[in-house]
């Protein structure tokens, strides 16, 4: 058996697989609550992941009915960007600035203005963005600086529970990638960068290839997870390649569009290339020597999350999609912006600020559930666009994640995207990928498209319907057509609500 363990932003999960891929079991425990002490903030505790950790471990052990010396590799999977820095102790030193917090922009700035954009480009092949890892360091060197003298290791939240597992200071070429501290062309740490910040080479973690062995459980994580002494862990990738892998995306053709917090469509490159705009990201992927391609919408199933949370809270998503459907296609003319934390693919702009635009006296809940659906689409098939312009060919669309479980949603997927929108047997994402990079790295396959073409299974699609792909490539013109409009107004809104 294998397993794989994904540190989500709502709760870790562990899975066990055969060789052959099925899944034995997984259990999934949750974290605390994200902290947001302010607009823009999103912090969490790293000690709060290796809790959960330990929990989803020896949960998805006895749902297997298996013990820690029938697993014979670990793959680790986690969300990107988060900014976790350890003293000389290699105690956690403030809680992990995580993927969606937004304070940095003048940290943006500065990087911009002291490197240079271009040399920003050269050395990483994205622009820096304040999701990204290295301004959330420069925020805390500039605001806490008692804090940022006492940092000796930067670790991503997958390699800190990692670090748990085995006492490596270790990260991947996948997960890196987000960190604006990486050259994505030549897949190792870029000193230029951290050269031209004044930043200490020393912090950042040796970097491996996705599925190499980067170390052994310790004999005290053994103990407190269950595990055997000595299991070997390899790299793993951040959620997205991991979520990919799990998906099949590891060649040519085959696009993923992936539905949870935030939604993310992904495409295989086998030689890089990047929007010199910077609209989308080109990363290393986790198949050795092969790059990504990956569009982000911050706020894709964060959208309905908050809808039920504050506007339904005795509704179940079923239920919420359920009445959508009853609503007509395009919402009677509402658009949902899905901007609640800011956007990355296509504007790039940490002030855009969410809402509904074309609301009427007539329109009516479903209208509301049905336009923020739409919206999140619209955004994905923001995405989309910008991956083809790039010449990526696109064959179909393998959805997953959160949003993808409903039909009504896959179906107004494909509708949107104007693609073919496939289902796969297995719809564990992260996880699941992390566990088939864990039986690549250990020797049971050869490869990770090996892998994956051994374990994966197509089970379901949906192809667009041509009378509402055509209403909504006319509704997405639209849409295109707000965010512009609105630009000038969210810098005004995001200077209010700083006061």
């Amino acid at each position: 058996m294998w397993m794989g363990i994904d540190v989500g932003t709502g709760g870790t999960r562990a899975l066990v697989v055969d060789a052959q891929g099925r899944v034995a079991a997984g259990f999934t425990a949750a974290h605390e609550e994200i902290l947001m002490e302010r607009p823009l903030w999103a912090e969490q505790r790293p000690e709060n992941w290796w809790d959960a950790a330990r929990v989803a471990i020896r949960g998805a052990l006895a749902e297997a009915g298996i013990s820690g010396a029938e697993v014979r590799g670990i793959g680790l999977s986690g969300q990107m960007h988060g900014l976790v820095i350890l003293d000389q102790a290699s105690a956690v030193i403030r809680p992990a600035l995580i993927w969606c917090d937004q304070r940095s922009q003048s940290q943006v700035d500065a990087i911009n203005q002291t490197v240079g954009r271009e040399n920003v480009l050269k050395y990483t092949a994205n622009p820096v963005l304040t999701g990204f890892t290295l301004p959330k360091l420069l925020w805390v060197r500039d605001n806490e600086p008692r804090a940022f003298e006492r940092v000796r290791h930067l670790l991503l939240p997958k390699d800190y529970l990692r670090f748990q597992l085995t006492g490596e200071y270790a990260s991947e070429v996948s997960d890196a990638s987000g960190t604006s501290l990486f050259d994505v062309v030549a897949r190792r740490w870029s000193f230029d960068m951290m050269d031209a910040l004044g930043l200490d080479r020393a912090i950042l973690p040796t970097c491996y290839e996705s599925s190499d062995v980067t170390g052994g459980v310790t004999r005290a994580a053994a103990e407190a997870t269950g595990l055997a002494e000595g299991t070997p862990v390899v790299g793993g990738g951040g959620d997205q390649a991991s979520s990919a892998v799990g998906n099949g995306i590891v060649e040519p053709g085959i696009v993923s569009c992936t539905l949870g917090t935030s939604g993310v469509v992904f495409a295989h490159m086998e030689k890089v290339a990047y929007d010199p705009a910077g609209r989308v990201h080109t990363f290393c992927h986790a198949v050795r020597d092969k790059w990504h391609v990956m569009g982000v919408t911050q706020g894709a199933g964060l959208s309905l999350q908050w809808f039920r949370n504050q506007l339904a809270p005795a509704a179940d998503y079923d239920a919420l999609t359920a009445e959508a459907a009853t609503a007509p296609v395009g919402a009677q003319g509402l658009f949902w912006l899905p901007y609640l934390m800011g956007e990355r693919t296509p504007h790039l702009d940490a002030t855009a600020r969410g809402g509904w635009v074309g609301l009427t006296a007539r329109h009516q809940r479903a209208d509301l559930i049905r336009a923020v659906i739409e919206g999140v689409s619209y955004s994905q098939r923001d995405c989309l666009d910008i991956i083809e312009e790039l010449g990526v060919q696109v064959e179909s669309v393998r959805a997953s994640g959160g949003g993808a479980r409903s039909p009504f949603w896959r179906q107004l997927l494909a509708d949107i995207l104007d693609k073919k929108v496939v289902t796969l047997e297995t719809q564990e994402g992260s996880a699941y990928g992390a566990a088939l990079l864990a039986l690549a790295g250990t020797g049971e396959y050869g490869s990770v498209p090996e892998v994956c073409r051994a374990t994966i299974r197509e089970v379901d699609s949906l192809s667009p319907r041509p009378a509402e792909a055509a209403f909504y490539a006319k509704a997405h013109r639209v849409y295109g057509a707000i965010y512009p409009a609105l630009k000038p107004v969210f810098g005004e809104i995001a200077r209010l609500d700083s006061r």
